[in-house]
């Protein structure tokens, strides 16, 4: 159940009849609210409209703005180098071993939408693999008139004849499934279909899967996501399908899983009643669901005999208090029986924490981070307790992550190694072994001569905040560089070292300065870093990251007139806040598929699913705090703001465009200089295939360009 967790992201289309997945008001109640307001006191409600006409028609024309300030020459070649960079065939294909194969889904020039293929190990190995092509999505889109995204893909144990394929319109996280056919390479006419709409449908066995979601009026919850969860029998209507689970309509979502470990079958429900809130039940053999006794707020995983917890508050058990972000082991069917003896096998220090873990046959490798730097370990089960030594040939540097191959066949393991400036490598190892390189990216722009360093700036209370600076070795420290800061910030996701082409070949390579602030609210310290920042705390991601700007500054690097922002998601909300909260602190802003009018987030598509995270704005305790950190209610008239690009998504169903096109319009009809683009597909990632995302990251690149380097 870790997985549960961190589905976040870790926090559409819609060319839909059904006005769920685009619904202006996602929540229920009775009453008036806070967040009830009038067209007399946002007179630009309108524009949450998502396909209205009118909307629209403001859209495309501050689309067209947008593109007449950015798209000139300069624009065009760096749109062609990026798009180049997405379609290369020089890419690391990433691959899921299943049976005897390695499945890919791979898009280039020749796919834009993509293609599903497989291969084996031997082959996987060579410089240019033949891959058996599997299904075409450019020609199911072409046959079916639709432009379909892929959103992945679930076999069959053991054979793998039989696949549920999940796709949707143009990137929404609404998706229809299908089952598909492998030997006949055809979807099953009469096989298991879920008609579009945020959920999940998994396998049980060839004849039975478990469904959640959309069945009809009353079973999504007020953040969008299924309430009910069904076991579906073949050749039965999903209407009739027996009801498992059924949570309430303030849940953030249902599901159930069938575990198929050889030799721990199991089935599990699972309810999440907010992001790091949810339960876990075991289906017992008399189908009775029990559940597994554990604080809600713990990170749940069963691994063929154990009872894996990564905790985020302290535990105390039995006279034995575990501190949080501890990951925690001990046997489920003796915990289930009422024992209570565990195992930690980490356990956090100032400086450490968890960044996650990965079973292999007998082993677990656990990835530590310390200062944002990743550290690999293998632990072991032994009859004297549990061995823990460092990973066989991982890397001192650089950001490292490892998972299993095929945790129920064998002790090997995939491992990536890259930063901001070494081509991404995949190794191929057997625990105990020296790993062996299998792929590398090309080095797709020139680093000789950049450095990364990392540097700490002191927050307003004294925290110590890391940030990671790209540079050349030889920078001048006379503050004329044009810098680009970055940041999230949010949803316990860290923000680690990791290698961009586009970041490279658009900014470093032009001569500019690249930051990225490991800002509190993220998960670089573990849960203490996060839970530092939530709700009424806010404000402390916000001042951490000026702390980091004021610090570029105070050592020399640039000047506010050099400095730009960018951000998207939650990070669009951090941009929001740095624009309204400290706008003599940069010059340029990009704001991308933000949430900003927090009074009404939680009213607008998956908005509710993230009380946990910032509040209730209907609560008036709640919005007391929650106002001092909504950018669209701060933004005044009467002062002077960065230039600000936003950019979000039509097709975005989990934050609402309207939040980007509201700021938009307010802030253009206060007088301040800010531009628009919002993409008709995409979802919440801001583009469907790699022609969207080349042509929207460019538009970002030449906006920081003209504002940062007065390349206008």
């Amino acid at each position: 159940m870790a997985f549960l967790s961190r589905w976040l992201c870790i926090v559409g289309l819609v060319v839909m009849t059904s006005s769920s997945a685009f619904s202006q008001d996602s929540t229920s109640g009775d009453g008036p609210r806070l967040s009830d307001v009038s067209a007399d006191e946002d007179p630009y409600l309108w524009l949450e409209g998502v396909e209205d006409e009118r909307a629209l028609d403001w859209v495309r024309a501050r689309n067209g703005e947008a593109q007449a300030e950015l798209v000139d020459d300069a624009f065009a070649e760096l749109e062609s180098e990026l798009l180049a960079i997405l379609d290369s065939d020089a890419r690391i294909p990433s691959v899921s071993k299943r049976g005897d194969w390695y499945y890919n889904f791979w898009r280039d020039k020749e796919h834009p939408r993509g293609i599903w293929r497989r291969t084996t190990l031997e082959e996987y190995r060579k410089e240019s693999p033949d891959w058996e092509i599997l299904l075409d999505l450019d020609a199911v889109s072409e046959a079916e008139g639709e432009n379909w995204v892929w959103s992945g893909a679930s076999g069959l144990k053991p054979n793998y004849d039989r696949w549920l394929i999940s796709l949707s319109r143009g990137g929404a996280d609404a998706t229809v499934t299908r089952e598909f056919d492998l030997p006949s390479r055809s979807f099953v006419a009469d096989g298991f279909q879920r008609e579009e709409a945020k959920g999940s449908i998994s396998w049980i066995d060839l004849d039975h899967v478990y469904v959640a979601t959309d069945f009809g009026p009353g079973s999504m919850t007020d953040s969008g996501y299924p309430r009910v969860v069904k076991r579906w029998t073949r050749g039965t209507p999903m209407a009739d399908a027996d009801v498992i689970y059924e949570g309430t309509m303030d849940d953030m979502r249902v599901g159930a899983y069938h575990d198929d470990s050889p030799g721990f079958e199991r089935e599990f429900v699972y309810r999440a009643l907010a992001f790091y809130n949810d339960e876990l039940y075991w289906i017992n053999d008399s189908g009775e669901l029990v559940q597994v006794d554990v604080p809600n707020s713990a990170n749940k995983d069963v691994v063929r005999q154990y009872l894996m917890l990564e905790l985020r508050e302290p535990w105390e058990v039995e006279g034995t208090t575990y501190a949080a972000g501890s990951l925690l082991a001990t046997n489920f069917d003796a915990f289930m029986q009422g024992g209570r003896k565990f195992d930690v096998l980490f356990e956090p220090t100032e400086r450490t924490s968890l960044a996650g873990y990965s079973a292999t046959k007998d082993h677990f490798i656990l990835n530590v981070m310390e200062d944002v730097k990743n550290r690999l370990y293998v632990v072991t089960a032994t009859s004297s307790g549990w061995r823990r030594e460092p990973l066989v040939g991982a890397p001192d540097f650089g950001t490292v992550s490892a998972g299993a191959v095929d945790s129920d066949e064998s002790n090997a393991y995939w491992m990536t190694v890259t930063d901001y400036l070494t081509p991404t490598s995949l190794f191929y190892g057997e625990i105990g072994e020296q790993p062996e390189k299998l792929k590398s990216l090309p080095a797709f722009f020139d680093a000789e001569g950049l450095a990364i360093s990392q540097h700490f700036a002191t927050s307003a209370d004294g925290t110590q905040v890391p940030y990671f600076m790209v540079a050349r070795e030889d920078v001048e420290l006379n503050g004329d560089n044009p810098t680009l800061l970055y940041g999230y910030g949010g949803f316990e996701i860290s923000l680690t070292p990791s290698y961009s082409a586009s970041v490279g070949r658009a900014w470093l390579l032009q001569g500019g300065v690249y930051v990225v602030a490991n800002i509190r609210g993220g998960g670089e310290y573990g849960p203490r870093w996060h839970q530092a920042a939530l709700k009424a705390n806010r404000l402390r991601a916000y001042e951490d990251f000026a702390a980091v700007g004021q610090d570029l500054i105070k050592r020399g690097v640039t000047t506010s007139e050099r400095l730009g922002i960018q951000g998207g998601s939650n990070g669009g909300l951090l941009v929001g806040n740095m624009v309204t909260r400290y706008p003599d602190l940069f010059a340029a802003a990009v704001c991308q598929v933000p949430l900003l009018d927090m009074k009404r987030y939680h009213r607008l598509l998956a908005g509710a699913s993230w009380m946990a995270e910032y509040g209730d704005p209907d609560d008036a305790e709640q919005w007391e705090f929650i106002q001092t950190y909504s950018p669209y209610q701060m933004v005044r008239a009467d002062k002077e703001y960065p230039t600000v690009f936003f950019t979000t998504s039509t097709r975005d169903d989990r934050v609402h465009p309207g939040h980007a096109r509201k700021m938009m319009a307010r802030m253009f009809n206060q007088g301040h200089s800010v531009l628009y683009y919002e993409n008709i597909e995409g979802g919440h990632g801001g583009a469907a295939n790699n022609q969207q995302r080349a042509y929207m990251s460019a538009l970002a690149f030449r906006f920081l360009q003209q504002q940062l380097m007065g390349e206008k």
